[in-house]
């Protein structure tokens, strides 16, 4: 009778210890997709390198530094954008995954993806608009690392189809299609940095740059 006690509380000793390794993986693992979830990406910095008035009109341009980080957080090489205003906006499309994905941590749909297609200023019925990228081809920075471009040149490719028809989107999991053009305006001795939330759009930070960089013309 004793050894059957014996052998009745032993199990019940492991039984204990299974639920409350269960409830700590369970734990971890909820952790985790909440923290996919909440999680972001710098995908650009922004910094003002020039304000020039114009003695003849006394309108300022401003002159924008715009880099770009690839999906291994490596800088493109910089673009210097002009504009005749300061209130500055990025185009771009973006699709975001729906969020069992995302939770996962999914190689190909673990977050939202995005290109940068535009930078551009309006100032009533004039526009100044630069180019980024082109949406006929998938630039070398937005590819998956290590992984077929096959997947993202055909996502970009039906862009519109993922956007406008519902059911071609929930085929390949994705949550929504859209253009989205985040903005602020930009003024020296500011920091921007443009990032992309894993379950939603873009949006852009700003911080003062530190004060150790302030007067200072630093060359590369």
């Amino acid at each position: 009778m004793a050894r059957i006690r014996n052998l009745f509380f032993i199990l019940l000793l492991f039984a204990a210890a299974f639920f409350i390794l269960s409830r700590h993986f369970a734990n971890q693992r909820l952790e985790k997709a909440i923290e996919r979830l909440s999680a972001d990406s710098r995908i650009a910095e922004i910094l003002v390198t020039q304000v020039k008035t114009d003695p003849k009109t006394r309108k300022a341009r401003t002159t924008i530094k715009f880099l770009e980080y690839d999906t291994r957080q490596r800088p493109l090489a910089p673009r210097y954008f002009a504009f005749s205003g300061n209130t500055i906006q990025l185009q771009s499309l973006v699709m975001r995954f729906d969020d069992f994905y995302v939770k996962k941590g999914h190689p190909l749909k673990g977050r939202s993806a995005y290109i940068f297609m535009k930078a551009f200023s309006l100032n009533g019925s004039q526009a100044e608009v630069y180019e980024i990228n082109n949406m006929s081809e998938v630039p070398s920075g937005y590819k998956t690392e290590g992984k077929d471009s096959a997947f993202d040149n055909a996502l970009w490719k039906r862009f519109w189809d993922y956007a406008l028809k519902p059911d071609e989107a929930k085929r390949m999991g994705i949550k929504n299609a859209q253009i989205e053009a985040p903005g602020t305006r930009f003024i020296p001795g500011m920091l921007y940095t443009v990032k992309i939330e894993h379950d939603g759009g873009m949006r852009i930070d700003a911080r003062p740059l530190p004060g150790i960089l302030k007067g200072e013309k630093i060359n590369f």
